[in-house]
């Protein structure tokens, strides 16, 4: 990806879903690293071994849209190492809007049970709406205009709030727990041209 003289850059994540959750899906870190800089995308790092890359590149409106680097990052997966993976990219504004608009901080007390669902189109979050409707105490559900924010006070594992999410958007949704959230953030803040 050529970068002309004075060309603004933006920051990126792109979150993959459900790699290296068992023996399935195994990518290395260090593979993912070098697979998303030879797509021409800099500053390359990665959180935790759960598919957390953050990355610069032409910011949007000058490079492709995020949808646009998430097909190419899912296509090169299966390409170079043969592993099939949904990825959803934000751009830096859109990590802080997924941050700034959680209603559910005040009642989530454990931030590796409150999580942030995104997908590629904050269309498909409309879906979540039923859902809205029913009681899932303990549980919460908000939805904001770029995440749906569950509170799983009794673990994500079993919870019935996280599966109903999951049977409506399928495999478009990826979900990170606020602690992973609010690293990205860092990782974000640390790499931001």
């Amino acid at each position: 990806m050529d970068r002309g003289a004075g060309e603004e850059m933006g920051s990126y994540v792109a979150l993959l879903r459900g790699i290296n959750v068992g023996k399935a899906k195994r990518i290395a870190m260090a593979d993912l690293r070098k697979l998303v800089a030879e797509l021409g995308y800099g500053d390359v790092r990665t959180l935790l071994a759960s598919g957390n890359v953050v990355f610069t590149g032409p910011a949007v409106g000058i490079g492709p849209e995020p949808t646009d680097i998430a097909s190419r990052i899912s296509r090169a997966l299966e390409e170079a190492i043969g592993v099939s993976a949904h990825v959803v990219v934000l751009t830096a504004g859109e990590v802080d809007m997924v941050l700034a608009e959680n209603p559910l901080l005040e009642t989530a007390h454990n931030h590796s049970r409150l999580l942030a669902s995104v997908t590629d189109d904050p269309a498909d979050l409309a879906e979540l709406a039923p859902l809205l409707e029913e009681d899932w105490a303990p549980e919460a559900l908000a939805v904001g205009s770029r995440a749906a924010y569950l509170w799983c006070p009794e673990g994500v594992h079993d919870s019935p709030l996280s599966k109903a999410v999951g049977k409506i958007l399928g495999d478009r949704v990826t979900a990170r727990n606020w602690k992973t959230l609010r690293k990205i953030e860092a990782l974000i803040g640390a790499e931001s041209p």
